[in-house]
């Protein structure tokens, strides 16, 4: 009789959870998944995907404007919400089918039930029955934050309720600076909504290369987009089917929705980590992991968001897979969590890869700047009022490209080629000996020659 029901027990029915079941039940481990909800997590379920597909029907409206400028004459159009989360909701459950069929065609078993540690081997099931198993894999990402408990906070949205909205709202306030809060607000700003973005900090994007933080604000706001800096939301009153966000300064904003989107918070409550023994990370209250995912617990392991490392989809996904091969397939896999590509749906997009302008100059003693914000060849003859924001960070001793920060359309697709040369440590030499493809916005990447600035940090003496 087998020692343990299962080899692997995972908890999350997430991206990286289904990575790591399908590789490890490859290499002919016995792998059960237990997802309390809908299988796919985050990014499929209330994430990235329906969030891309709401940003790209929210584009068609000014593709609609900026058509007349080519010659096309549009008439009278009109955009049905209900219409958009019926369609996203079909697409949706396509993905989960999908998810749950890959999972399954793998061998491993599927329980949709929430799933409790008793022990460093024990799992208990919503459903009553208990399972042990060898390793442990703990992937149940994270979930909104409402942050401090104002007065009227249960009048809030989160993103998680933004996509099953019945109506669009015509006025939506929208509490937060970073990405999850400007893509929403470029998404219902190009639906029609009346958009306002009220941020604590000094800017939006905090983190971000400065900028790329302005370039965005400036673009945003060419767009209608009211931006409320050095400002935070202290109560929302609600009358009848509308309500006010009342605000630090003193002022208020009449809506139809308020939505927070003020950051996220690993999902470990109700895990039974203190039975399993499974330390949390004090800094930043995440599942504590080595450079192997591996938790306090050795046969306990933790992957993605829950781990508050780096909260993206394909990091989670690397993170699985690299879990499986390291345990299951005996081939030791660690994820290099350096030069990852990131991007912001906001509009305009911004695509990024490597140092900002701030990290390199704190890193390296020479740092040369090359930058292009120019008007797009599109923008000619549609008549828009915006801009391209090109940037690249370079070491000045070594030459080589820091990073590499886009803002504009198709900002995220051009980064994605430009992180592999920025991966593979390409110098700005490497940049100029490349042809240009004209005429595109992503020329000037191979086309800028002379520094717009050039910093020389003096040795101490």
């Amino acid at each position: 009789m087998a020692e343990f029901d299962v080899d692997l027990f995972v908890i999350g029915g997430g991206s990286g959870g289904v990575r790591a079941a399908r590789i490890a039940a490859n290499y002919g481990a016995k792998v059960m998944v237990a997802e309390e909800y809908r299988m796919g997590g985050t990014c499929v379920i209330r994430g990235c995907v329906p969030k891309k597909l709401f940003v790209i029907g929210s584009h068609v409206h000014q593709e609609i404007e900026d058509a007349a400028g080519f010659g096309w004459s549009i008439g009278q159009v009109s955009f049905d919400w209900a219409t958009l989360v019926a369609n996203k909701d079909k697409e949706i459950a396509r993905l989960e089918g999908a998810y749950t069929t890959n999972v399954e065609k793998s061998g491993a078993k599927i329980v949709k039930t929430r799933a409790v540690l008793e022990d460093a081997h024990t799992i208990r099931l919503a459903t009553g029955e208990k399972v042990t198993a060898k390793y442990i894999l703990i992937a149940t990402g994270g979930a909104p934050n409402h942050g401090p408990a104002v007065p009227g906070i249960e009048h809030v949205i989160s993103s998680n309720e933004a996509f099953h909205l019945k109506e669009l709202p015509k006025r939506i306030v929208i509490q937060g600076g970073g990405y999850i809060a400007l893509e929403f607000a470029g998404i219902f700003a190009g639906f029609g909504s009346d958009v306002s973005v009220i941020y604590r900090g000094d800017n939006i994007l905090r983190g971000f290369d400065e900028d790329v933080r302005k370039h965005v604000r400036a673009e945003m706001e060419k767009r209608g987009i009211t931006i409320i800096t050095g400002s935070t939301v202290t109560k929302v009153d609600k009358h009848g089917r509308d309500f006010t966000a009342h605000l630090s300064g003193g002022s208020s904003i009449a809506a139809d929705q308020v939505m927070f989107a003020i950051g996220r918070h690993p999902n470990v409550k109700g895990l039974g980590l203190e039975a399993a023994g499974v330390a949390i990370n004090p800094a930043n209250g995440g599942i504590q992991v080595d450079g192997w995912s591996k938790t306090s617990v050795d046969n306990i392991y933790a992957v993605g968001d829950v781990t508050h490392r780096t909260n993206l989809t394909p990091v989670a996904i690397r993170e699985g897979h690299a879990f499986a091969d390291t345990v299951f397939g005996k081939r030791p896999v660690q994820v290099d969590h350096a030069t990852i590509p990131t991007a912001v749906f906001s509009q305009p997009e911004v695509g990024t890869v490597g140092l900002t302008e701030q990290e390199a100059r704190a890193q390296f003693a020479h740092v040369d700047i090359y930058k292009a914000d120019f008007r797009p060849i599109k923008a000619t003859m549609s008549g828009r009022d915006t801009r391209v924001l090109m940037k690249l960070v370079v070491d000045g001793a070594s030459d080589r490209v820091l990073g590499c920060h886009i803002v504009g359309d198709a900002a995220a697709e051009i980064t994605q080629a430009v992180a592999i040369a920025v991966k593979m440590k390409a110098t700005k030499a490497d940049f100029d000996a490349t042809i240009a493809l004209h005429p595109t916005a992503s020329e000037e990447l191979v086309t800028m020659r002379t520094p717009t600035a050039r910093h020389v940090r003096q040795a101490a003496e």
